[in-house]
C-alpha cells in the first residue's frame, strides 16, 4: 500500500471464543467488535474446529464493518498448539484437531521416541496435542494416507491468511509456540520435522509483519472490501499482546497475556534455567527473539471455580476472605502449569460458590499463580497485564503486592486485537497502560501470599 492503512479488521480466533474486531490506528482502540463461540465439533475422524462456522462468520462480520466503517486491512491472531494441513487444492486435507484431544498413550510414547530435547526447542512436554509436533505424529499415524495427502503445512494464522489470499506461510510466533519443531536460538527448524518427514510441506516462515498479499478476487466481491485489501502473515495471540510493548517498553518487563490461558512473557531480564516440567517454555516473539515464558489455564480455572457466580466483589468480601483465611492452593487444572499433577485443595473455609468472597479467593489464586510464573521467568521491572484480569482490581492488588514491583493495566478490550492490528502500524500513538495504586492493605496481602507460598512449599496441595 502506498498509505498507511487506518482501519484494521483483526480475525482473532481464541480457544474460547473467535472474534473480529475493527481497530483504528490513529487512536489504537476497538471501534468495533463480535464474537462467536469457539465450539469443538465431535468428528469424525477426531474433535475439530468449526472452521466453516468461523469463515461464515468472518465473511458477515467483515462485509458488516466495511459497511458500517470501512476496512483497510486485514490482520490476523489466533490461540497457538494449532497447526493446518491443506492439500494440492488448498483445501483441509484433514480437519484441524482440537489440541485437548487426547492422544493414544502408545502413540505418545512412540513421538516421545523422536522429538528432540528441551534444550534445542525450548518446548516442554505437553499433554495431548499441546505439541504441534504430537499432534502431525498422531495425524499421520491414525490416518497414514493424510502425509501423502497434505501438500502445505500451515501455521493456524495463515490458514485464514490461505483463506482470504490464497498464499500459504507460516510465520515466526506460531511455529515458535511450544511446537517442538523450531529451535528458537538459532531461528531455524528443529531436527523434528526432517524425523517427521514433512521438511518439504512446512510452507515458509515468514515475518509477522510481512504481507501475503490482496484479498482474492471473490472475497472482495462478497464482503464488498477493495480487491486491493492487504492481508498481514499474522501472529501467535500471546505475542500480539507482546508487539505493543515491544514498540514502546524500555526493558525489562514483563507482560501477563490473559484468557483461556495466562501466559507470563519476560522481556530483557535474566536469562533463567528453565524447567519444563513446570510449564515453562520459550516462545518467539514479532522480532524473532526467544523469549523466556511460563504459563496456565488460568481463565479456565476461573470457569471452573466460580462457575458462572460473581464477577465482582466488594472491600468487605475481600476482607473476609484475609480474615477467615479462605485459600485456594494449586492445581485446578492440574495438567499444566507450574504446579502439575498436584490436586487443588481448599484451606481455611471454602467461600460458598457463586459468592463475592469466592471470586477473591480465586482473583488472589490467580494472582499468585502468575507471581510464580514471573518468579520462574526471573522477571524484573513492571508487569503489564493484558486482557480480561486487566479489569479484575483483586487481581491486580494481590500480583502488586506479591511482586513487589509496578503492576500496569492495559486500556484496551482485547490486547491481542491491537497489537495485530500494529503489524500494519508503529509505535506512534499507542494507548500506554496505566499504573495500578496499590491497595491500603498491602501488609495482609503481603502476609496472605505469603502463607500461599508456604502451604503451597510444604505440600499443601496434595499430589
Amino acid at each position: 500500500m502506498t498509505t498507511r492503512p487506518r482501519h484494521i479488521a483483526v480475525i482473532d480466533i481464541g480457544k474460547t471464543n473467535a472474534k473480529l474486531a475493527l481497530v483504528d490506528l490513529d487512536t489504537h482502540t476497538e471501534i468495533a467488535v463480535v464474537t462467536r463461540p469457539n465450539n469443538v465439533l465431535a468428528g469424525p475422524p477426531w474433535p475439530h474446529f468449526d472452521t466453516e462456522g468461523h469463515w461464515a462468520f468472518i465473511l458477515t462480520s467483515l462485509a458488516a464493518f466495511h459497511r458500517d466503517h470501512r476496512v483497510d486491512a486485514i490482520s490476523i491472531t489466533t490461540h497457538g498448539a494449532s497447526i493446518v494441513l491443506l492439500d494440492k487444492d488448498g483445501a483441509l486435507a484433514a480437519p484441524i484437531l482440537d489440541y485437548e484431544h487426547p492422544i493414544a498413550a502408545d502413540i505418545a510414547v512412540d513421538y516421545d521416541r523422536q522429538r528432540p530435547e528441551f534444550a534445542q526447542t525450548g518446548s516442554p512436554r505437553l499433554a495431548n496435542g499441546l505439541n504441534v509436533g504430537a499432534q502431525l505424529h498422531y495425524q499421520f499415524t491414525v490416518d497414514p494416507a493424510l502425509r501423502l495427502r497434505t501438500q502445505h503445512i500451515v501455521g493456524y494464522p495463515q490458514y485464514w491468511g490461505h483463506r482470504l489470499t490464497g498464499c500459504a506461510a507460516n510465520d515466526v510466533t506460531s511455529i515458535g509456540c511450544h511446537t517442538d519443531l523450531w529451535n528458537p536460538y538459532a531461528g531455524k527448524f528443529s531436527d523434528l520435522p526432517h524425523s517427521l518427514g514433512i521438511t518439504e510441506k512446512i510452507a515458509p516462515v515468514r515475518k509477522s509483519t510481512d504481507i501475503l498479499g490482496p484479498i482474492l478476487p471473490h472475497i472482495a466481491q462478497q464482503t464488498g472490501l477493495s480487491p486491493q485489501t492487504p492481508v498481514v502473515c499474522g501472529i501467535h495471540d500471546s505475542n500480539a499482546s507482546l508487539y505493543p510493548h515491544l514498540l514502546t517498553q524500555d526493558t525489562p518487563f514483563s507482560v501477563v497475556s490473559t484468557g483461556t490461558w495466562v501466559i507470563v512473557m519476560t522481556v530483557g531480564g535474566a536469562h533463567p534455567a528453565l524447567d519444563p516440567d513446570r510449564d515453562t517454555l520459550i516462545n518467539v516473539n514479532a522480532k524473532g527473539d526467544a523469549v523466556p515464558s511460563a504459563r496456565f489455564m488460568g481463565g479456565r480455572e476461573f470457569e471452573l471455580i466460580q462457575d458462572g457466580g460473581a464477577t465482582e466483589a466488594t472491600a468487605q468480601d475481600a476482607q473476609e476472605v484475609l480474615d477467615r483465611d479462605m485459600m485456594l492452593l494449586p492445581s485446578v487444572v492440574s495438567d499444566s502449569g507450574p504446579f502439575q499433577g498436584r490436586k487443588m485443595a481448599w484451606k481455611g473455609n471454602e467461600p460458598a460458590r457463586g459468592s463475592g468472597p469466592r471470586y477473591v479467593a480465586l482473583s488472589y489464586y490467580l494472582a499468585l499463580m502468575t507471581q510464580t510464573c514471573l518468579q520462574l521467568t526471573a522477571a524484573n521491572g513492571p508487569t503489564i497485564v493484558e486482557g480480561p484480569f486487566a479489569h479484575n482490581p483483586h487481581f491486580l492488588a494481590m500480583l502488586s503486592a506479591a511482586t513487589g514491583r509496578t503492576v500496569l493495566k492495559s486500556q484496551s478490550q482485547t490486547g491481542t486485537s491491537v497489537g495485530a492490528a500494529l503489524l500494519f502500524g508503529d509505535s506512534k500513538g499507542i494507548v500506554t497502560p496505566t499504573a495500578f495504586t496499590p491497595a491500603d492493605n498491602i501488609p495482609d496481602l503481603v502476609a496472605y501470599a505469603y502463607a500461599w507460598q508456604q502451604r503451597v512449599n510444604e505440600g499443601g496441595a496434595s499430589k
